[in-house]
């Protein structure tokens, strides 16, 4: 029984985890989709409106059926806040990300992102959402991790060394219709437009973490902030498809790679991710939650190998073992803040309930002396009252 219960609380710690890391997979899954899809000439707008209309279809009902006694009512305050999280996440995020994508290659646009756990542990600094006291080790801890991690992120983004070819990978069939990196001097200013679009997704991608983290305090039913966020960012992008898009036929998709992407990227890669990320950001926050991006590139550079026949380059490698230290490093620094946070806690319980120990013993001894006393004073009584019978 011991072990049984050992396991089980063994196995509740390491829930958040694993659910972020399962969610790097998916993202990674979605990145390689995403860019074939792309490379065939699919409108990352159309992409984005589908995308969370297939997010929304598939989290709503559970939303409204799961929660329908515990979800909160909307302010116009809490709508605003709802009405932003779409425009960051859906809208800006989602269409800067996919443009960055289109003009560079997925191992590049993950590596990129890989700013994400800097940009949200400085915004979660600034707004205090994270303590930071240079004197203690989990904090310089978390801070060295970060900066390890962006170094990682850049060098295999600057550097690349000798070509390093996983063991079959010349040798995988790789999706039809699928055209190479563009490796003309055009291509490379290309790189240069995705890199800054990749960065201003990344910026508005930590924005959304903050918000969304702040949001969730007052607005605490998951499944319905999560319906919520992607069906504001459909009708959002929607109005930012006819803007930018005036060919109708750009909206035409159909049982092919496109049509997966979309559905892919809603089911998976919206609707479930955003759900767990504010499960785990409740308990963990999210800086926790951005620690873990960096994975997905190097999940991304092995099937980016294998499937899109991405060359791998020394820099990357050395730059992905970068990424693990920092990430175990930041990890290490939120593991022992929970620690002493769950330490302050028992301490402050413990203080708490020796305190109201000693009122009851107070009372109690109180109650005892009060009742010696009216003992005391009834055989006073007692005695008065036979000293004062007359003799017969």
């Amino acid at each position: 029984m011991e072990g049984d219960g050992y396991c089980g609380s063994f196995f509740q710690r390491c829930k958040p985890y694993i659910a972020m890391i399962s969610l790097q997979f998916g993202f990674a899954g979605m990145t390689i989709i995403t860019k074939v899809s792309l490379n065939r000439g699919m409108s990352h707008y159309v992409l984005v409106v589908y995308r969370h209309a297939f997010a929304t279809a598939a989290i709503a009902p559970f939303a409204l059926v799961l929660e329908r006694k515990v979800r909160p009512k909307i302010t116009f305050l809490m709508f605003m806040q709802i009405f932003v999280l779409g425009l960051l996440g859906p809208v800006i995020d989602q269409n800067l990300y996919y443009a960055g994508l289109k003009f560079t290659s997925p191992t590049y646009s993950c590596a990129i992102s890989n700013m994400l756990p800097a940009m949200t542990f400085v915004m979660a600094a600034i707004f205090r959402m994270e303590k930071i006291d240079m004197r203690k080790v989990r904090c310089q801890a978390k801070v060295i991790g970060t900066i390890v991690t962006v170094v990682g992120a850049m060098l295999m983004t600057l550097y690349k060394g000798q070509v390093i070819n996983f063991l079959g990978s010349k040798y995988m069939h790789h999706p039809r219709n699928y055209e190479p990196e563009n490796t003309s001097d055009s291509g490379e200013k290309d790189w240069v437009k995705g890199s800054i679009l990749l960065i201003m997704a990344t910026l508005s991608w930590a924005s959304f973490f903050i918000l969304q983290a702040v949001t969730l305090r007052k607005y605490p039913a998951q499944l319905s902030l999560t319906a919520l966020v992607c069906a504001l960012g459909t009708l959002q992008s929607i109005a930012v498809t006819f803007v930018m898009e005036h060919k109708p036929s750009v909206w035409n998709i159909g049982w092919d790679m496109n049509l997966l992407a979309a559905a892919y990227a809603g089911i998976i890669s919206s609707g479930i991710t955003y759900y767990v990320q504010g499960i785990v950001m409740q308990k963990k926050g999210p800086v926790f939650v951005t620690a873990f991006s960096p994975l997905m590139m190097i999940i991304v550079a092995i099937m980016g190998a294998f499937i899109l026949a991405e060359k791998t380059y020394l820099g990357g490698v050395v730059g992905a073992i970068l990424i693990v230290i920092g990430l175990y490093s930041v990890l290490w620094g939120k593991h022992k803040e929970n620690k002493e946070i769950e330490a302050e806690t028992t301490v402050e319980i413990v203080k708490c309930c020796s305190e109201n120990g000693r009122m009851e013993t107070v009372m109690e001894e109180a109650e005892t002396n009060n009742d010696i006393e009216m003992q005391k004073g009834e055989d006073s009584n007692e005695l008065r009252v036979a000293i004062s019978v007359p003799k017969v």
